[in-house]
């Protein structure tokens, strides 16, 4: 699902009106934004001749952090980077990057997989990531993945958890006729979301709202949803104590982070980006976040001090 590291302001009418989902248009890249490299910079930041990439992202967060911090590492070593950030969900940017409009974008194992193949009913996470080197379409491939984690998860309030005694998804059953959930728009349409809530759990809400992930927080916050869509990663669920529902027949399975490259771009981004893999994990990432999220950090100076502090600059 989902997971812009640079926001815009959030209006209460925003949480009012349902939001469009992102793309539709012939051009995937056309609602991305191409920002400017590390150094200020517009454009691409040359390096001294280690071939060149067009790193795209989601529209999320952490998904444009985690674009940086590849962006970051290969300009490090020589290579040219163009960033195109924002781009959308991943039915829009994946057309970017098997177009040939992007060659690199940061991906998760398991929505991943679950996107090419929604039979697959795996929660290993070094299975799911074999399944999906083995789907993926021909012209792209995956690089070491990494042992950080961001999930999908279904959240709900302290308050809400208390009255409906919620521990689990399932338990969402009992109280159909009054759950709203709010998620991004892609959501209403996608296995892990309510084809797979109603598959797996049996479980049709009375109202689904689609928001983008800030407006999805809030709603929550302002009781305007009683279940939410938040990655497990999300530094709003610990400041606001947000209780993540168990899933206990995985409806959202095992989802590292990896990079999705296009194959004959894989040699010039191999070795750089399967060492940052290598020190990424779970803790570091979810502090990554909540520097951007909470503290207001910009994208290009959290991305710095921690590939400095990883050693990979």
């Amino acid at each position: 699902m989902n997971r812009t590291r640079t926001f815009a302001a959030i209006t209460m009418a925003a949480l009012a009106l349902p939001l469009a989902a992102c793309g539709g248009g012939s051009n995937p890249l056309s609602n991305g934004q191409q920002s400017a490299p590390a150094g200020g910079a517009t454009g691409g930041a040359s390096g001294s001749g280690g071939g060149s990439v067009a790193i795209g992202s989601a529209n999320f967060p952490e998904s444009t952090l985690l674009g940086e911090v590849y962006a970051q590492a290969l300009e490090a070593k020589g290579v040219t980077v163009s960033r195109h950030f924002n781009i959308g969900n991943r039915e829009t940017y994946l057309k970017a990057i098997t177009g040939g409009e992007i060659d690199l974008l940061p991906e998760y194992t398991g929505s991943l997989l679950n996107y090419y193949d929604k039979t697959v009913n795996e929660t290993d996470p070094q299975k799911i990531y074999d399944l999906l080197k083995s789907k993926l379409p021909q012209g792209l491939t995956i690089l070491d993945k990494s042992a950080a984690e961001d999930k999908n998860s279904l959240a709900v309030t302290k308050e809400t958890a208390q009255a409906w005694n919620l521990k689990a998804i399932p338990d969402l059953k009992a109280h159909e006729s009054e759950l709203t959930i709010g998620a991004p728009p892609e959501f209403r349409t996608r296995a892990q979301g309510l084809v797979g809530l109603k598959n797996i759990y049996g479980i049709t809400p009375k109202e689904f709202r689609p928001l983008d992930s800030q407006a999805t927080v809030n709603a929550l916050k302002n009781g305007q949803v009683k279940a939410a869509n938040i990655f497990t990663t999300d530094p709003s669920i610990v400041a606001n104590g947000f209780v993540v529902l168990e899933d206990p027949k995985q409806l959202f399975p095992s989802d590292n982070v990896v990079p999705l490259v296009r194959t004959d771009k894989a040699d010039v981004v191999k070795e750089t980006l399967n060492a940052v893999s290598a020190k990424l994990d779970t803790p570091a990432l979810a502090n990554l976040v909540k520097q951007v999220v909470v503290d207001h950090k910009d994208d290009n100076v959290v991305a710095k001090e921690w590939l400095t502090s990883a050693g990979l600059l």
